[in-house]
């Protein structure tokens, strides 16, 4: 008999899932169900070239739709799912249609965490994460003089690059003492800090927001300290909460995300998930995380389509991300928590270097800004778990791929 294996989710988790389930081999059915109108695509983007009108719709997706044809994904774009029933394997839709699964795969993601301050429900406050919201975004974007980006972090900074280069009064509000200070060192934060600074947005750290006023749309933004600052135009970005309703109503152990093993199986052993909606447990790591990254999402899912076809493996890839700001690449991998000792390499005023950090001597993170050709090299560091004299990271003179283990 025919067997069915339905994925929850239509991101880049999910659609990577259903294409690896094909390339193993899988001959069976394959259903994808994504709650947008649209085939799954890029997220990146969204805050940076199809904000500002370079990039259309079109070079967002990830295939045609063609390609789901094809490879027999059937896809059911436009709804989702209402409960699933994991003891019958038996899913509802919105729509009221039922569906059975042998097995199912919940890559259902995350949205955006909202401010929550009077106000901050005017039609002028915008957040950024699907493609309705960045059209609902665009006409505002294209008419405002005065933007008001609330949250420091890689959402917050490349949309006020965006906003800079549409020749924006930009303004950024960070609660914390420094941006980007859940993920690098005080040294990169004030990088960027300058960065921003020295091309005209008005960076605000350690500032809370009070409320946004105004009578028919968000006039002026007011900080706990009094402050008003005028605004034609809110963007909030202050963070990601997973969307793990559907796993709770169906009984699967959730903590801050789906939980799931290394091999992204769920405590149901019908059920696995992939992505940002994902607490995985992290070989490479040695602890459970739950990263919120395009890299991790189609890392998990390719162990997830493993386990799906009776060929487990093991996830235990390096993480690593990217944020595109102005002409900048900042490309990072491992995680800095922790780290005792921060290693320049480079010079931070030409926007152009590398900053190892180690524990104990090791290198267990590292952040290239605009060396892209080094970040291999980089990469394989991290994952041989390199012990490595910071004089000797520090010099440039001396090769960087000498540096690497024999055994790299």
């Amino acid at each position: 008999m025919s067997k069915t294996v339905i994925i929850v989710g239509a991101g880049q988790a999910g659609a990577e899932l259903a294409s690896q389930l094909r390339r193993h081999g899988y001959r069976d059915r394959i259903i994808l169900i994504g709650e947008e109108p649209y085939p799954p695509y890029r997220r990146p983007p969204l805050s940076k070239t199809y904000l500002t009108g370079e990039a259309n719709l079109e070079s967002l997706y990830l295939q045609r739709l063609e390609f789901y044809e094809k490879q027999g994904i059937e896809c059911r774009f436009g709804t989702g799912v209402e409960t699933i029933d994991p003891a019958a394997r038996v899913l509802r839709l919105f729509d009221g249609t039922r569906l059975s699964y042998d097995k199912l795969a919940l890559t259902t993601g995350g949205r955006n965490r909202r401010l929550s301050v009077p106000g901050a429900d005017k039609p002028n406050v915008h957040h950024i994460r699907t493609i309705a919201d960045v059209e609902r975004l665009k006409p505002a974007f294209a008419a405002a003089r005065r933007l008001v980006i609330i949250g420091g972090g890689y959402i917050g900074l490349e949309t006020a690059a965006a906003g800079i280069k549409k020749g924006l009064c930009v303004t950024v509000l960070e609660a914390l003492p420094r941006i980007l200070a859940r993920v690098t060192a005080p040294e990169i934060s004030a990088f960027y800090q300058r960065v921003h600074r020295a091309r005209g947005v008005d960076l605000r750290t350690g500032v809370g927001v009070q409320a946004l006023e105004g009578k028919d749309k968000a006039e002026h933004v007011v900080l706990t300290d009094g402050t008003r600052l005028s605004a034609d135009l809110v963007i909030v970005g202050i963070g990601l909460i997973p969307n793990t309703e559907l796993a709770e109503v169906a009984g699967l152990d959730v903590s801050n995300g789906i939980v799931v093993d290394r091999h992204a199986l769920t405590s149901d052993p019908h059920i696995v998930a992939a992505g940002d909606c994902a607490n995985h447990e992290n070989v490479f790591l040695g602890r459970r995380v739950r990263l919120e990254s395009v890299p991790n999402a189609l890392e998990q899912a390719r162990v997830a389509a493993a386990t799906l076809v009776g060929k487990p493996r093991v996830h235990d890839a390096v993480p690593w991300f990217w944020s595109d700001q102005y002409d900048i690449k900042l490309q990072m991998v491992g995680l800095s928590q922790g780290y005792d000792t921060l290693v320049i390499r480079g010079d931070p005023d030409t926007e152009s270097f590398l900053a190892f950090y180690l524990k104990d001597g090791v290198v267990i993170s590292a952040d290239a800004v605009n060396r892209s050709q080094e970040f291999m090299v980089v990469k394989s560091m991290v994952a041989a778990r390199s012990a490595i004299p910071a004089e000797k990271l520090s010099d440039e003179k001396k090769p960087l791929k000498d540096l690497l283990p024999q055994s790299s």
